[in-house]
């Protein structure tokens, strides 16, 4: 008995087998629609000593950590603490998720305080439940279809922009799919993003990319996981350096090559699984991946979705990019 049903409702957390239902209830992973209609992500995992651990994906940036994860009177409380600066003194915001179960949804609200006492912000969004992984694929069992060129090498037909506000910093010249975006004023510009006009489920994609210095862009697969691609050679393994599942899954290998030489990327998506070989080196093995990362589309998996190139950060080239699609 649950506070998810109707029947429970008025008797949930009477008891303590009633809580741990409650918090059984909550557990997993959460597919989010934010305010605004941005893609979010919710993990909860219940714990040895009966608490829970969250975790939480707001937009952009990475997966982090909550401050606290607790079921109170049938909901699910999600705290989260942050610390800012306003004129030379430290002001600290304390932000309370409140989830309502409804069978696979959530209904959420969320309350920003600031040290005063004062709210600063509130808004309200929704959920859903993410269906269970499926076992790890035999990716040698798996069939694929015809190859797809995605680029032609002449001009960038079959792309287009994702923010027609931004600058278009993308040009295609010699085969070569380039993003600049210092402007003619000799400064730094915030480009626009761009996608595949066509759409795709599981796949293969075979590309090379080249990064300067500090280069950061990304390759979002179909427009919800991003396998990050940036200039990292030397640095340790880290889940935001190049190849890895951004803020989610680590090489687990340094496979990089160089800021100006061309790498080679292989990436393999089946089943919400990941396999990543850079410069002939497998660094992401099969893994399942858990969830929408920052700057997705949408946080739900379960559909077709594009290709898209990052093209908001820095400098970058592509070329030679082909998806052939898994057959079911």
């Amino acid at each position: 008995m649950m506070c998810g049903l109707a029947t429970a409702g008025l008797l949930c957390g009477a008891t303590s087998l009633f809580a741990a239902d409650d918090a059984k209830a909550f557990a997993g992973r959460w597919a989010l629609t934010l305010p605004g209609g941005g893609a979010g992500w919710l993990g909860v995992e219940p714990q040895a000593d009966g608490s829970l651990k969250g975790s939480i994906l707001w937009g952009g940036g990475s997966v982090v950590p909550v401050s606290e994860t607790k079921v109170e009177n049938c909901a699910l409380l999600v705290i989260r603490k942050s610390t800012e600066k306003n004129d030379g003194k430290e002001l600290q915001k304390v932000e309370t998720i409140t989830a309502k179960l409804d069978g696979d949804k959530l209904a959420l609200s969320s309350r920003t305080v600031n040290s005063e006492g004062k709210e600063v912000g509130k808004s309200e969004f929704a959920g859903k439940k993410i269906a269970d992984l499926p076992p790890k694929p035999d990716l040698s069992k798996v069939k694929f279809g015809k190859p797809v060129a995605l680029m032609n090498g002449k001009d960038m037909a079959g792309w287009k922009v994702m923010n027609e506000k931004a600058p278009n910093c993308w040009s295609v010249a010699d085969g070569v799919l380039s993003n600049r975006v210092i402007g003619p004023d000799g400064k730094s510009r915030h480009g626009t993003n761009i996608r595949t006009e066509a759409e795709f489920e599981d796949f293969n994609l075979k590309t090379e990319v080249r990064l300067p210095p500090g280069g950061n862009s990304g390759i979002y697969l179909r427009g919800i996981y991003e396998v990050q691609m940036a200039e990292s050679f030397g640095k340790p393994l880290d889940p935001h350096h190049m190849g890895a599942l951004y803020s989610r899954i680590t090489p687990s290998v340094n496979a990089e090559k160089p800021a100006n030489e061309w790498q080679t990327v292989d990436i393999t998506l089946v089943d919400r699984h990941l396999t990543v070989i850079l410069n002939g080196k497998t660094i992401i093995d099969n893994q399942p991946v858990l969830g929408c990362t920052g700057g997705a589309m949408t946080s739900d998996e379960f559909h077709a979705g594009p290709i898209y190139l990052q093209g908001d950060h820095t400098n970058v080239d592509y070329r030679n990019m082909v998806l052939t699609p898994a057959v079911k």
